[in-house]
């Protein structure tokens, strides 16, 4: 499905001016192009891998310098998205006061900002951590950038199944900055991220779908119902447990993850099939509660990761 891009409304609209930019704003404008809170679940899915890798606790200067490395490599993707969104930012609510859309940030500033961060991530990276690290982390950036944010978002419905690969790679990176190498555990959990993610995100755009409809982005519940949305839900829910429950019978963790990774993802499914008996009932506005389900999802992984991080000191 393609869709045609919108008209951008100018940044700056909102008032700002380069001579009405007070430093402290422009320094925590600069910050907000990083999405500090969508980096936080990130870290959440990098360190505690980084312990399964180590069975035990890493050195703690390694895992300082790859939370430096993994913050500045996302932080200059998601710099790099709202150049490339500034247009139909300005135009959805829930995006009205990003930095370029109120002019507290030029877009050639946010450019050169983004690139800056990729290229000394990715330097970061090579030089105190690994190459392997380095090139999994500039991976993830591109494929953010150029096939999530350029090619997918704006096209198809499956934006963000296939998008969401770049929020995986952290997992990658947790591993590789401690091994050196990609292993099957890193695999099962970088497939628990990925299968995590439509459900994660469809409930919130089930919530802002006038926002995305108004700007032709074809997200799922922009083009199909409730029902059909909380039935993939249902679906990618039951894939995502599954899958979380292979590292046991592989011998990568114990019985306290398992039973973790059971309970967390019981109450998980008990929700995800709540909001799909509320959708084919023909529940919608407030009373559909999709997001239960959305602020859920951010409960259970971190519950997830943090049962990976503590199952090796009690195996």
């Amino acid at each position: 499905m393609c869709v045609t891009a919108v008209e951008s409304r100018p940044a700056g609209v909102l008032g700002t001016t380069p001579g009405h930019r007070p430093f402290g704003a422009r320094v925590m404008a600069f910050v907000a192009l990083t999405k500090p809170r969508i980096i936080e679940l990130l870290l959440i899915t990098t360190v505690p891998v980084m312990f399964l890798a180590q069975q035990g606790v890493p050195s703690l200067w390694l895992v300082l310098a790859t939370c430096v490395g993994g913050y500045l490599s996302a932080g200059g993707a998601n710099a790099l998205n709202m150049y490339i969104d500034r247009d139909i930012d300005a135009l959805m609510d829930r995006t009205s006061q990003r930095p370029l859309v109120t002019g507290m940030v030029s877009p050639r500033e946010c450019l050169a900002f983004g690139i800056t961060l990729g290229v000394v991530s990715t330097a970061w990276f090579g030089l105190l951590v690994n190459w392997l690290s380095a090139a999994l982390a500039l991976g993830a950036l591109l494929f953010y950038v150029v096939v999530y944010t350029m090619l997918l978002k704006r096209r198809t419905t499956q934006n963000i199944v296939w998008g969401g690969i770049a929020g995986c790679m952290p997992v990658l990176i947790g591993w590789s900055s401690v091994k050196n190498e990609v292993s099957w555990a890193a695999v099962i959990l970088f497939l628990v991220i990925f299968f995590w993610t439509p459900p994660h995100y469809w409930p919130l755009s089930m919530k802002v779908k006038e926002d995305y409809a108004r700007v032709g982005v074809p997200m799922l519940p922009v083009v199909a119902g409730n029902r059909a949305v909380a039935r993939q839900i249902v679906l990618y829910s039951w894939v995502m447990v599954g899958v979380s429950l292979l590292l046991q019978p592989l011998g990568y963790t114990g019985w306290f993850y398992t039973a973790v990774a059971l309970a967390a993802g019981g109450w998980w499914l008990w929700e995800a099939h709540a909001l799909q008996a509320r959708a084919k009932a023909g529940v919608t506005g407030a009373k559909l509660k999709e997001m239960r389900l959305f602020h859920w999802s951010i409960t259970y992984v971190s519950l997830l990761f943090v049962a990976v991080a503590v199952d090796p000191f009690l195996r």
